[in-house]
């Protein structure tokens, strides 16, 4: 059995896949890759595929995880391209790596955010940051499966600056950017919800939908305020592990020393 974990994108018009959608699409593209998934027990096997805190739907991505079993071994590279050949432009695999720890979920402690406000000006922008750093709470609403539910939109925020602006408009219009750092908790709050506090503390209120994307999602590093790749712990792990018996007969072989003639030799 090895496990593989991937990171994938959702990007241009597929952000408004669902997440049902996409596992769709990720369990079509196995079969056509022909990739060799371990199974569940029971009536209706699945492929053994967990996923982590997707985004939600309607927002971009460039750091969406899973991880899948095999009941065979794969070089991680060599499927993510296999995987690739099969899915949609904008899902895309950016990152395949073996797995040698426990407790990915747990790793996506924090994620971070950019969105684009069209036809809202930077500086006003910058007030409104100021204003919702300022307070100790912000509480906003939202409609969940079980009615209305307020919580406080403040508390998650670790990081939110205004990054400036962006000139790409052909109208020649305002166009703001904001980068926030929110921490998963629970319940989990959104970058809607950051929006929606902007409005309660600022009155900042976009003329049309923002464009909101992930850019990152992993460690929260308590010091610098950074959040770490989720898969380093997987490299480091490989790295550092020590050479099987198969690997050592191949770098004997690899040298022109045979295993028999290199071992008891004075």
């Amino acid at each position: 059995m090895q496990r593989i974990r991937l990171r994938y994108t959702k990007r241009g018009r597929l952000r408004f896949t669902s997440h049902r959608d996409f596992q769709r699409a990720f369990e079509r593209a196995l079969r056509r890759a022909e990739v060799p998934m371990a199974y569940s027990a029971g009536f209706t096997p699945h492929p053994k595929v967990s996923y982590a805190n997707a985004a939600p739907t309607g927002t971009g991505s460039e750091a969406e995880y899973l991880e899948i079993q095999l009941a065979e071994r794969r070089d991680p590279d060599k499927l993510r391209e296999l995987l690739n050949t099969s899915l949609p432009d904008g899902l895309d695999v950016i990152d395949a790596v073996e797995a040698h720890t426990s407790g990915l979920a747990d790793r996506l402690e924090a994620s971070v955010w950019e969105i684009r406000l069209d036809g809202v000006a930077p500086e006003e922008v910058g007030s409104a940051v100021e204003a919702f750093l300022a307070a100790d709470e912000v509480q906003v609403e939202r409609r969940t499966k079980n009615g209305m539910r307020t919580f406080d939109a403040r508390a998650a925020v670790t990081r939110l600056e205004a990054a400036g602006s962006v000139d790409d408009r052909p109208d020649g219009k305002a166009c703001a950017i904001l980068r926030l750092v929110v921490r998963h908790l629970t319940p989990a709050v959104r970058p809607d919800d950051v929006l929606s506090g902007l409005r309660a503390t600022a009155d900042l209120a976009p003329p049309v939908p923002a464009a909101v994307t992930r850019l990152a999602q992993g460690l929260l590093d308590e010091e610098t305020g950074a959040v770490t790749d989720p898969l380093a712990p997987d490299r480091d792990a490989a790295t550092a592990a020590p050479p099987t018996a198969a690997g050592l007969s191949a770098a004997k072989a690899t040298s022109g020393v045979s295993p028999a003639a290199g071992e008891g030799t004075a």
